[in-house]
């Protein structure tokens, strides 16, 4: 898993995932396993360049080597990131391409953002705005250096850390949200109280414990109850068989019993609560057995958590129907965030209905003008075909005068030579 790696990457565990055992090269379904690894997303909005750094750095034999003699102190203390000074060069040229990449990409992000506030983004100086992002250093934006890889690893795991507590919130504001729709439609919130479903709910016991792997064991693994075996189990249940679980096969230990609460088919059950359900039954049984906080479930962790006292439990599993996620005042002020927006958006509505009655008006304004405009050009089109051109000669009427310009002599010759002089006719009769 993806995840895995990250974590691994993040807290240099003793067990390195991506590690080069000697003999990897004979194992034929490694390769197998990587498109499923690049489907995996961290819900990080860096998740492209940490997924990619990672892979970069894991084909260095020197640093996957320092990888797996490093220890969480290595880490804090940045002696781990120091080892990138000694990577090989293609290495570094990738690593220095991936960060110019990714401070474009930002660029871009910052942009569009500044645009869409109608903010003037010329004006802003985008190396200062770089400093908002935590997860590489904005001052050598060309460069990935020691402190990108630090400020990489230390960003990764806080906000790695803070995935669930972010994934509680959204969906508290969305439980919140369906009250103020069921209130305001004047519907109820529906519930399994007076269903065979709302029994089971009832019914559930605690994750993680032994009644609850015993019932996986039987209903999923087709086993005997009595025979249940956690060394057994664990490996059953070990899809890839990595040697650990990781989130989506222990996510998966809760499939069935929930399939019998929630029907995709029937709308009244919320689909997005089962999947709160079941990522609260991931997160409980995290927080018990993942003793070093890796995100996965080691064979040994598995097996030191059976011999807690919480293992043998017979307490109930504590179900969204009988928990709300949210108290009183959360919703008050929900409440009022809501009220506020419906107000900023009334406003904007007005704003945006003035603005449209302004451009109507001025499009019949400019409506009115091209019709003129139209009307003028057809008058100046008429008067231009009624004009005669200037050189036409005028028509001739009943009291015109003709005039006649007197010739001059012309000379003739005759058969003897002698030049004679004609005279042009005179006092000739005018014809009107």
């Amino acid at each position: 898993m993806f995840f895995r790696r990250v974590y691994l990457l993040l807290f240099c565990v003793s067990v390195v995932v991506f590690s080069v055992p000697i003999d990897r090269n004979e194992i034929p379904q490694e390769p197998k396993e990587e498109p499923q690894e690049e489907n995996m997303d961290t819900g990080l909005y860096y998740d492209r360049y940490l997924r990619e750094v990672i892979e970069v750095l894991e084909t260095d034999s020197h640093f996957r080597e320092k990888l797996q003699t490093a220890n969480t102190e290595d880490i804090k203390s940045g002696r781990l990131s120091k080892e990138l000074d000694l990577v090989g060069h293609h290495i570094r040229t990738r690593l220095d391409e991936l960060k110019r990449q990714e401070v474009s990409r930002l660029r871009m992000l910052l942009r569009a953002k500044l645009d869409s506030t109608n903010t003037q983004s010329l004006q802003m100086d985008h190396a200062s705005l770089l400093k908002q992002f935590e997860h590489l250093d904005p001052h050598n934006q060309n460069t990935f250096e020691a402190k990108d890889l630090e400020l990489l690893i230390s960003t990764a795991t806080k906000d790695l850390e803070n995935y669930d507590a972010e994934r509680h919130e959204e969906f508290k504001r969305y439980e919140m949200l369906k009250v103020q729709i069921c209130r305001r439609t004047q519907t109820h919130r529906h519930t399994h109280t007076d269903t065979q479903t709302h029994t089971h709910r009832q019914t559930h016991t605690h994750r993680g414990s032994v009644d609850q792997l015993r019932e996986v064991w039987e209903e999923t693994d087709g086993l005997d109850p009595k025979e249940f075996n956690p060394k057994t189990f664990f490996k059953l249940h070990d899809a890839n068989e990595d040697g650990v679980l990781d989130e989506q096969e222990l996510e998966a230990l809760f499939t069935k019993e929930l399939e019998k609460v929630y029907n995709p088919k029937n709308e009244e059950d919320d689909m997005m609560e089962m999947e709160e359900e079941r990522l609260r039954m991931r997160e409980h049984v995290m927080n018990n057995v993942d003793l070093n906080r890796d995100r996965v479930v080691s064979l040994d962790e598995f097996l030191k958590s059976t011999e807690k006292k919480e293992f043998n439990s017979h307490k109930e599993w504590e179900t969204l129907e009988t928990k709300q996620v949210y108290t009183e005042e959360e919703l008050q002020r929900f409440e009022a965030e809501l009220r506020d927006k419906e107000e900023e958006l009334k406003r904007r509505a007005t704003a945006l209905n003035q603005e449209q009655e302004v451009l109507r008006e001025r499009g019949k304004a400019l409506e009115a003008q091209r019709r003129e405009y139209q009307q003028a050009v057809l008058e100046m089109s008429h008067r231009q075909k009624g004009q005669q051109p200037e050189d036409a000669a005028p028509p001739a009427g009943n009291n015109a005068e003709l005039h006649f310009e007197p010739e001059a002599p012309k000379q003739e010759k005759v058969e003897n030579g002698t030049d004679i002089l004609v005279e042009p006719p005179q006092n000739l009769p005018v014809h009107t």
